[in-house]
């Protein structure tokens, strides 16, 4: 189980598309070293966690100058990350003497594969409730359990709540990932290893791009309005 502190700095982009093989296949793992105070959100493995286009998740300790201090292996982590803004001289090493020709054959490349499934929280739980109801679990047996084989091989599921923006940042934080857990533990249940899901908490953070609410609208509508934004998002890795 991975709780998550606040995640103050959003991560633009379009979290709900699809990602192609093609995009998959250029991303590698960035394992960071665990020293220090590290820019990104990270997973037990200390592998920073990415959103289904690649983009590294930052914390809100995130500047360009902790990108380029926290290591990754001989390198910064930055320079996988955001190498837009860390000195290409840090992302250089020198390159070592080349190994011996290896006499067994290079193995068949395997193609990764993922899918992003996001379910509305209105969906899975009661209004400001963090228990899965008897129709959430069956909307994750629908979208997330029956498409598990989609993906061949299953690798990692990262499990990702999130709320509207009404009330504190705190206490948002905490029902995202209650209700992140919750999803976690029911796949747990119906036979998914524990060691293969990440469970973490976004709160208010990252809100639905293009979704507009005024305040005005009164808070029956407002509530309404800003469903959208309520949900869970699971992203399912494997290979085939």
């Amino acid at each position: 189980m991975i709780f998550w502190t606040l995640l103050r700095s959003a991560i633009a982009g379009a979290a709900l598309l699809a990602v192609s093989f093609a995009t998959q296949a250029q991303v590698k793992d960035v394992i960071v070293d665990a020293k220090g105070e590290i820019p990104y959100a990270i997973d037990a493995r200390n592998v920073v966690a990415r959103s289904g286009t690649g983009l590294c998740w930052r914390t809100g300790s995130w500047s360009p100058a902790a990108a380029g201090a926290a290591m990754a292996g001989q390198l910064p982590a930055g320079c996988e990350c955001d190498s837009d803004v860390i000195p290409k001289d840090k992302c250089t090493t020198v390159a070592a003497a080349p190994a011996p020709a290896a006499a067994t054959p290079t193995p068949a490349a395997v193609a990764p594969v993922a899918k992003k499934i996001t379910l509305s929280s209105k969906a899975l739980f009661g209004f400001d409730k963090a228990a899965l109801t008897p129709q959430g679990k069956a909307a994750i047996d629908r979208n997330v359990i029956a498409r598990l084989s989609e993906v061949g091989t299953l690798q990692l599921v990262t499990v990702s709540g999130h709320t509207d923006r009404l009330g504190s940042q705190q206490y948002n934080q905490v029902l995202s990932e209650r209700r992140a857990k919750a999803v976690r533990d029911y796949l747990v249940q119906q036979g998914v290893s524990a060691d293969k899901i990440d469970a973490i908490g976004f709160g208010k953070t990252q809100p639905v791009a293009g979704v507009r609410c005024a305040d005005s609208l009164g808070r029956k509508k407002l509530i309404e309005c800003l469903e959208p934004h309520r949900r869970v998002e699971v992203e399912i890795k494997g290979a085939n």
